[in-house]
């Protein structure tokens, strides 16, 4: 999750009530971790880099030394390696990228990474050549058949450039048939290219405004004008139309104006179930640039403690080791993606609940710390794993996920991603009361958070599955100065060079989520019952489907 907080050094603050058997989280080690994991050396630790093959001997030789066991790819003499082969498809721009739109007999130049974002092609393709294709806005993308709404309504789009907006319908109004604020898989961007290639669409430009997308546009640069990596597909354009972008809204504004169009009036329009695809009159949109793509073997990290009554019932730590690597250069020049908060907190979490999981007496389930690979890259990693798993799905008893910790400030309450109902929150939310926190329900379910990390393959098939965030009501300063710091973060540091170690971090906050993330797996290890998820969760009903595996 990565509504982080970074706040700047804070003074010494009382900590929260503690149990008397609560985990003992060293915060020495977390902070050496995340020094050498964020550092320089290791180059942003970007998938099929050097950096990579730092990361994974780093992490495989620091799982060594807690005392866990290799849980990944059984080899052929029976054992187990550290790690996961994940085949991945990897995609490079190949040279410069050419794009324009030609309107009203107005020539507008698209500057990749300042007006538009455009990703290399992911569909097997070394070039993508588009020449005068009609421009379409289609709303936002959705064709949901059980919500009654199409916002492409039958016409055809093969070979045009649709422009779509973020998020869901519901965004603006705060209510109406996707249910509110709260983001569903309508309203990810993942999601609205996936949609566009079923349609025949040449390419798809997404609409970047900050508000509903949840991040700036430095995020989008960075995250969409570097190496793309997907899932080996057999038939990709079914995914992935030719060309996926976005498109800085000023810009989109500019080009509907010159259309005659407005673009306020026709997004208002947009949130009713009656819009209907809009062509832009007299315009096209042309690109051209070549495009690099290989198949590489990336690498799932797998270590584990082996249960001693019932081994094959597994509990999951998950967390990416993977960040954005060697990228465009920041104002001061920085091109190194460090990742320091995302994620290498999450990962020196994983590697103390390891160490503690290794040293205390033997879980009666056993315990799989799984370090995934391409989180940044649509969550690829974790994706590949749940399509593949190492250990029966119907017998993970739940998945618990630390992405981007915060290790700056204490907090009196903890959140998860999304606003999912199930008795594995139950458990976090009572260990949480024993300890003096409070749960607070994620706070911007607009952003759609509960669709960003590595637990969320799992979820959808089935695991009852968490990704735990820090709290946002700090010991000092209480809510208003977590907000200002999970702000801050968000424009200055996510997906940015600024994601580096900082020395005024205390690491107390972070050592407080850890054991209470710990207290809920050593507990669900040794135990017998099954978290399930509530009634009417999408997820439910799959996981109902294997419950026989479970007796």
């Amino acid at each position: 999750m990565k509504r982080l907080l970074l706040a700047t050094a804070l003074l010494a603050a009382p900590m929260l009530a503690q149990a008397a058997d609560a985990p003992k989280i060293d915060p020495a080690k977390l902070a050496a971790h995340i020094k050498v994991l964020s550092s320089d050396d290791f180059e942003g630790r970007g998938p099929a880099t050097a950096g990579e093959t730092k990361t994974v001997a780093y992490v495989v030789e620091q799982m060594k030394a807690v005392g866990l066991e290799p849980g990944g790819d059984l080899q052929n003499d029976g054992t187990r390696a550290w790690t996961q082969d994940v085949p991945l498809a990897m995609f490079d721009i190949d040279g410069p990228v050419s794009a324009h739109v030609m309107v009203g007999g107005q020539h507008m130049m698209l500057a990749q990474g300042e007006q538009v974002a455009i990703r290399a092609a992911m569909t097997n393709i070394d070039k993508v050549s588009i020449k005068d294709a009609p421009i379409v806005f289609a709303g936002y993308g959705v064709k949901a058949p059980e919500r009654n709404w199409d916002d492409f309504k039958g016409m055809d789009l093969k070979g045009k450039l649709l422009v779509v907006l973020i998020n869901d319908p519901d965004f603006e109004t705060g209510s109406g048939d996707f249910g509110g604020k709260a983001m569903t898989y309508y309203g990810r961007w993942t999601y609205k290219f996936e949609e566009a290639a079923r349609q025949g669409a040449a390419g798809l430009l997404i609409v970047h405004e900050t508000a509903p997308a949840s991040y700036g546009w430095a995020t989008v640069k960075n995250s969409n004008t570097n190496t793309m990596f997907d899932i080996v597909r057999k038939e990709p354009a079914k995914s992935h139309p030719a060309l996926e972008g976005w498109i800085q809204r000023d810009v989109a504004v500019n080009l509907f104006k010159a259309a005659g169009l407005d673009f306020e009036t026709l997004k208002k329009q947009a949130q009713s179930r009656d819009f209907k695809p809009v062509e832009l009159k007299g315009a096209t949109f042309s690109a051209d640039y070549k495009v690099k793509h290989q198949t590489i073997i990336s690498k799932n990290i797998v270590g584990k403690v082996t249960g001693a009554k019932r081994p094959d019932e597994t509990i999951f730590f998950t967390g990416h080791w993977d960040h954005l690597g060697v990228g465009a250069p920041d104002a001061k020049g920085d091109k190194i993606y460090n990742g320091a908060v995302d994620n290498a907190t999450g990962i020196a979490a994983m590697l103390e609940m390891g160490r503690l999981a290794a040293s205390g007496p033997k879980p009666e389930r056993s315990m799989v710390f799984l370090a995934v690979t391409a989180e940044e890259k649509g969550l690829l990693g974790s994706e590949y794993y749940a399509a593949n798993p190492l250990y029966p799905l119907a017998k993970t008893v739940g998945v618990l996920n630390t992405d981007a910790l915060d290790p700056s400030a204490p907090a009196r309450d903890f959140t998860i991603s999304g606003n999912a109902k199930l008795t594995l929150l139950d458990d976090l939310i009572a260990k949480g009361k024993a300890v003096g926190r409070t749960y607070t329900p994620d706070p911007a379910t607009e952003a759609g958070y509960f669709y960003r990390s590595d637990h969320f393959p799992f979820a959808k098939r089935g695991v009852p599955a968490i990704s735990f965030g820090s709290g946002e009501d700090l010991v000092e300063g209480g809510v208003a100065a977590g907000k200002a710091a999970s702000d801050a973060y968000r424009i200055n540091a996510y997906h940015q060079p600024a994601d580096e170690w900082n020395d005024s971090w205390r690491l107390d906050g972070m050592t407080a989520d850890i054991a209470l993330v710990y207290s809920v797996g050593i507990d669900l290890a040794n135990a017998t019952r099954w978290p399930a998820w509530g009634e009417g969760s999408e997820f439910k009903a799959v996981r109902d489907a294997t419950a026989a595996q479970r007796k």
